[in-house]
């Protein structure tokens, strides 16, 4: 413990030296841009570990040769890169979703949790240890990100959702919501990124008037809006305007009513 205190000790008064020393010589100056600056803090500091010790007779820059530089290890080829990571869980559209932004996986990955490693410019995906995934990172533009080797049509027969099962549901409520549905699925590159927001809408209608769900569909489909939020958003607007009727002009405590005469 004690060492490491000494150690501690060495490097600070290192440290408050090199400080001292090159602000004692620049402090006068005045420079216009950081490179002027940096450049002049580079002359000092060659100057300082050439200038020979009192103590010892060597500079820095020989003892650095002498003793360290031989136990130094070389730079990584690659540059520190940092990154995130987090754990998501695989989604019916062979996608996880990393800050609002959709990266496909293996479909065979459907419904596992896989670990993912977000860095500024790429998001890679591991299942047990194992790279499944790789992407460039996406910051704008299309939400989806997709390897059409994660999805191939040969399998589609194995997974639990279909674009036919889905539009069997909405067929059930009406021809309109099958039109809606059959839009979104049509507006994806893949129609298997549309299992999300088709399954958002389905569960969404449930328990309303298949009417006014009629409405809404023939709606949005009118206004292109093929989303989750919009198509809610039409929905509740659909259901306010059905609650807010205004009174009738003779509503009145004192009515007496047709009954009053029978």
């Amino acid at each position: 413990m004690q060492c490491a205190l000494d150690s501690k000790a060495k490097v600070e008064a290192g440290v408050r030296f090199a400080q001292t020393y090159i602000l004692g010589r620049l402090r006068k100056l005045t420079f216009f841009s950081l490179a002027e600056c940096n450049a002049a803090i580079a002359l000092v500091m060659q100057r300082m570990n050439d200038r020979p010790m009192r103590k010892l007779g060597v500079s820095r820059r020989e003892l650095f040769e002498k003793i360290e530089r031989g136990t130094l290890s070389d730079l990584p080829a690659d540059d520190w890169e940092f990154a995130e990571w987090g754990r998501a869980r695989v989604n019916l559209d062979y996608h996880i979703e990393v800050h609002g932004f959709l990266y496909s996986v293996p479909h065979a990955l459907i419904h596992a949790e896989v670990e993912v490693r977000a860095s500024a410019r790429t998001v890679e995906v591991f299942l047990r240890g194992q790279r499944v995934a790789a992407h460039a990172r996406r910051y704008m533009g299309r939400k989806h990100a997709t390897t059409p080797d994660h999805m191939p049509s040969s399998h589609r027969r194995y997974a639990e959702w279909t674009p036919e099962r889905l539009r069997r549901w909405a067929a059930k409520i009406g021809p309109n919501t099958e039109g809606l549905i059959a839009a979104v699925l049509a507006s994806r590159p893949h129609p298997e990124q549309g299992f999300r927001t088709c399954l958002g809408i389905l569960r969404a209608y449930r328990g309303f008037d298949v009417a006014h769900l009629e409405a809404v569909s023939a709606r949005a489909v009118e206004l292109n809006v093929l989303h989750c939020k919009g198509v809610a958003a039409l929905l509740a607007h659909k259901i306010a305007a059905k609650d807010e009727r205004p009174p009738t002009l003779f509503d009145h405590a004192n009515l007496r009513g047709p009954g009053y005469y029978h």
